[in-house]
């Protein structure tokens, strides 16, 4: 069957857009969906040359036919390259473009023949979602990761600036869950040795052991089980910073020590009497009154004095109310990014229930929240009856328990049942351990099988 009649209707009836050019690049013939494209008429493009669409995957040398007009012709084709075209309106339009060559009997190029594929729409969707992570990741990183308009925030951005060029020692004072490792470590990226180490350590996890341990470093022998000799985390943080949270919780003989590292600036070992200098400067945080301390003979006075050289002061979340919308929504955004739900915002009620509670767990807790409210909420906008149970009915904490999260009875099946019986998960919502959610259970005789179904 002889298609040669039908070749026309064929091009007309293409989606995408379809040129064919001859050596000099002057263009020949196009489709419908070439106009559409360009936006221009048939009769304004044929016979102009194809540069007046200033096509950005095209490599032009201009300087005669063929292989002398562009590198298509040296290539012979080009296969799914990504490009921008200029349309009649001047605008830019992306573009998937392949092109081939077309040849005589004699193999000698006649011109060629070109595919546009138009995908704004795709390119749109993908500067959304650049857009979107540009603006969260100036959420965390704009200000260090710290996250907050109102004054009090203003003035501990400024404060953290001006001690970031010191070398002095800084302890930051703050409740749990107010973000003291995000100073600390704003601290260190604005600071002389940011191209140098950070390391955190968590005084509160180890016992005296292996704290010291954990904090100079061992040699072989030193202990049971101690079978190879162990760099500590100062000699790892040699030229940096070293942040030591929860400083409150150190052990008097450990406070000793460190109290030598600030004079000195050296370390031994445990089981070893070698000093070993390190130049690194120590950044401290503690949520405890380091004054009540030492007045009860728990904290020297002397290693306090030497790490409270610049007192750094995180306000809590219940003293700055106005920070509220911001953190919830960078949460929201930051959750819908992961999880794939779609979930935009709140609603004026939910936001009044967010606004009236007084965050006890800071900003770790609000964060919660919103995750515990996209686990109930469908999509759209997350209202007062999806957030946890104590943020919607309004209550406050009692005084006794603030700082802590609610695990009453009723709270823990509610979540659980949300979270599948999944005890990590509902850890996570809840802001604590899995063993603490473990022993909940065991406490109130919760039984998974049948009073979460």
């Amino acid at each position: 069957m002889d298609l040669t009649p039908y070749w026309k209707t064929v091009m007309d009836t293409m989606q995408d857009g379809l040129l064919v050019v001859d050596d000099f690049g002057s263009i020949v013939a196009m489709n419908p969906a070439a106009e559409d494209l360009t936006g221009y008429a048939q009769s304004e493009l044929v016979g102009r040359n194809c540069k007046v669409l200033n096509c950005t995957g095209c490599s032009i040398v201009g300087q005669g036919a063929g292989a002398k007009w562009c590198q298509l012709f040296v290539d012979g084709s080009v296969r799914a390259k990504r490009c921008t075209i200029t349309n009649k309106d001047g605008l830019q339009v992306d573009v998937i473009k392949r092109a081939s060559v077309l040849k005589d009997e004699h193999g000698q190029a006649l011109g060629a023949v070109e595919t546009l594929i138009d995908i704004s729409e795709l390119a749109k969707k993908e500067q959304e979602i650049t857009d979107l992570r540009r603006t969260l990741r100036g959420q965390e990183d704009g200000r260090y990761g710290i996250l907050g308009r109102s004054e009090a925030m203003q003035r501990l951005f400024d404060l953290v600036e001006n001690v970031a060029s010191s070398e002095a020692p800084v302890l930051i004072h703050g409740e749990s869950g107010t973000g003291k490792e995000l100073v600390a470590r704003a601290i260190h990226q604005l600071g002389p040795r940011r191209e140098e180490p950070f390391i955190k350590v968590n005084c509160a996890a180890l016992n005296q052991s292996l704290l010291e341990s954990e904090l100079f470093g061992h040699v072989r022998g030193a202990f049971t089980g101690a079978e190879r000799t162990r760099v500590g985390r100062f000699e790892a943080a040699h030229g940096g910073d070293i942040f030591l949270d929860e400083i409150g919780d150190v052990p008097l003989a450990t406070q000793v020590k460190l109290l030598r590292v600030l004079e000195n600036r050296e370390i031994e070992r445990v089981g070893d009497h070698q000093p070993i200098e390190v130049d690194v400067r120590i950044i401290t945080a503690t949520n405890q009154d380091l004054d009540s301390l030492i007045a009860r003979g728990e904290f020297r006075e002397d290693l306090f004095y030497r790490i409270n050289v610049v007192p750094l002061n995180v306000p809590p979340l219940r003293r700055r109310l106005e920070d509220v919308p911001l953190i919830a929504n960078h949460g929201i955004q930051r959750i819908a990014l992961k999880s794939g739900k779609p979930i935009s915002g709140v609603t004026p009620g939910a936001m009044e229930r967010l606004l009236a509670y007084p965050w006890p767990g800071n900003v770790r807790e609000l964060i919660n929240a919103i995750e515990y409210a996209f686990v109930l909420c469908p999509g759209g906008l997350i209202a007062a009856e999806h957030l946890p149970p104590k943020i919607a009915g309004g209550l406050a904490a009692p005084a006794h328990r603030r700082g802590r999260p609610s695990l009453d009875r009723q709270h823990l099946v509610d979540v659980l049942r949300q979270c599948g019986g999944n005890q990590s998960q509902a850890a996570r919502v809840l802001g604590v351990s899995r063993v603490t959610v473990w022993k909940r259970i065991k406490d109130y005789g919760i039984n998974l099988r049948t009073d979460i179904v």
